[in-house]
């Protein structure tokens, strides 16, 4: 089931909230877990069993991690429980991938398994895992109640599509959190806000990617067109999803962690990176690159180390080596940038090394698309005129201009200017007219994504790998 649903928005949403909040406290978890569920269970039968078996794992682990504490066999059970996950996760996401790759390299036969990937598998095993680990580490208590640890694991705001929401930032949440009117309001504002994200911009964006690949005129200015079209598609449908999970969190009393932190307006990968979905790098950074000894350590063990998170950020994102190549990409530029790159980006005006994050950026995301790595060279050599394409096409810019205002909304967008200018009139005489029309404004927002979606419109779901 998907936010970005008419079923999600009027069918599911609506008596679930209802529910929610006619019962005590002490029957909102039960609530929310049934509901997480059966949303769940609506597009992923018989995988629910496989996430009430990572989260009964995850609960098991923590017990035994906590009751053998002082003995050996603490450890003995972390290494357990991470096992049981990565096995989990590698079984369903990587198995064919692994036999495609034997069969690539020593021209074997072995047939493929064919395993329907489980939605959110990626997201909720990293959080199994964080739970554990924490738990191990003694920076989280053992939860001795499995109805709060499920359903922590399986809350439907961040099932499927994160952001990676730790156990620790809602441990406490999960037997005592607050609701008010206030957090409603910001909730459902930003879930609308999210919504609109996703459907009215990310959507488009897919649409004109779509128009692109189907193209029978391409030329090096459409190349491009489409590579800023696919970071701008995967930007807003990523930072939508976040959005929306953090506004149906904050309804149910949940406060989730931001997740995206206008990368776009960065000067450096470094910074790209600590600003485009912080969960996963956040987490990368705690629980293996530390581990690993971070930059705490001799220079190619630093770069061994570099190496190690970013082949692993690369194919979590999905089982093919365009990903991998796309983290490594990632990884040569984090590295150049700590080694001396960095140094020389600080000297240049800002715009230059603006400029330079984001040609890296769009080059990444066209890697990030690819189909196979022999499309990736197509469609670099393409971008860069080494394919013999013309400069420009009529359809290319038919296509520009037909596209041009929403490429301007979302560049626009993609920037903290609207957010400022919004707390500005917030903070001055007009405030009071901003908060009343606010409630216009989405409700208004709120109407045209229903009547898109209605329509049938373009509704791409790009976490089916994950």
């Amino acid at each position: 089931m998907l936010f970005s649903s008419i079923t999600f928005l009027f069918y599911f949403l609506p008596p679930v909230l209802l529910l929610y909040f006619a019962v005590p406290f002490r029957a909102k978890n039960l609530v929310l877990l049934l509901a997480s569920l059966l949303f769940y269970f609506y597009g992923e039968p018989i995988y629910t069993l496989l996430l009430f078996g990572s989260a009964l794992s995850a609960y098991i682990h923590g017990l035994l991690i906590a009751r053998f504490r002082a003995t050996k066999l603490s450890r003995v059970f972390l290494v357990s429980s991470i096992a049981v996950s990565l096995m989990i996760l590698g079984f369903f996401k990587y198995a064919d991938f692994a036999i495609e790759t034997v069969n690539g390299i020593l021209g074997t036969g072995i047939g493929l398994l064919n395993i329907a990937l489980p939605i959110g598998i990626s997201f909720y095993t990293f959080q199994t895992l964080s739970y554990t680990i924490d738990v191990y580490r003694k920076k989280a208590q053992v939860q001795k109640s499995f109805l709060k640890l499920f359903t922590y694991v399986a809350l439907f705001p961040q099932l499927i599509a994160g952001p990676i929401v730790r156990y620790t930032t809602i441990e406490n949440e999960l037997s005592l959190r607050k609701h008010s009117l206030a957090d409603a309001a910001y909730g459902a504002g930003r879930f609308v806000l999210g919504l609109g994200k996703k459907v009215l911009l990310a959507n488009a964006f897919g649409l004109f990617c779509t128009e692109f690949r189907a193209s029978a005129a391409p030329s090096v200015l459409y190349y491009w067109l489409y590579a800023i079209a696919f970071c701008l598609q995967v930007y807003f449908d990523f930072s939508g999803y976040s959005d929306m999970a953090i506004g149906l969190g904050r309804i149910f009393g949940f406060k989730f962690l931001e997740n995206f932190d206008y990368p776009f307006i960065s000067t450096s990968v470094s910074e790209f990176w600590r600003r485009w979905h912080i969960s996963l790098g956040a987490w990368f950074r705690d629980y293996l690159y530390i581990p690993l000894g971070g930059n705490r350590v001799s220079l190619p063990r630093w770069l061994f180390n570099i190496l190690v998170v970013w082949f692993l950020t690369g194919l979590w994102h999905g089982a093919s080596w365009n990903f991998v190549v796309w983290g490594l990409f990632f990884a040569v530029f984090l590295a150049m940038e700590k080694l001396f790159l960095g140094r020389v980006l600080q000297k240049l005006p800002k715009f230059v090394s603006h400029m330079y994050l984001l040609i890296v950026v769009v080059i990444s995301f066209v890697i990030f698309n690819a189909g196979s790595i022999a499309e990736i060279g197509t469609d670099l050599s393409s971008m860069f005129g080494l394919a013999g394409l013309p400069f420009s096409t009529f359809e290319t810019r038919y296509a520009l201009s037909s596209y041009a205002v929403l490429f301007v909304v979302a560049i626009l967008g993609c920037t903290p200017l609207v957010s400022r200018l919004y707390k500005r009139i917030q903070n001055n005489k007009l405030g009071f007219c901003a908060r009343a029309v606010s409630p216009l404004v989405l409700a208004a927002l709120l109407i045209l994504i229903t009547a898109y979606l209605v329509d049938g419109g373009f509704n791409p779901f790009l976490y089916f790998r994950f």
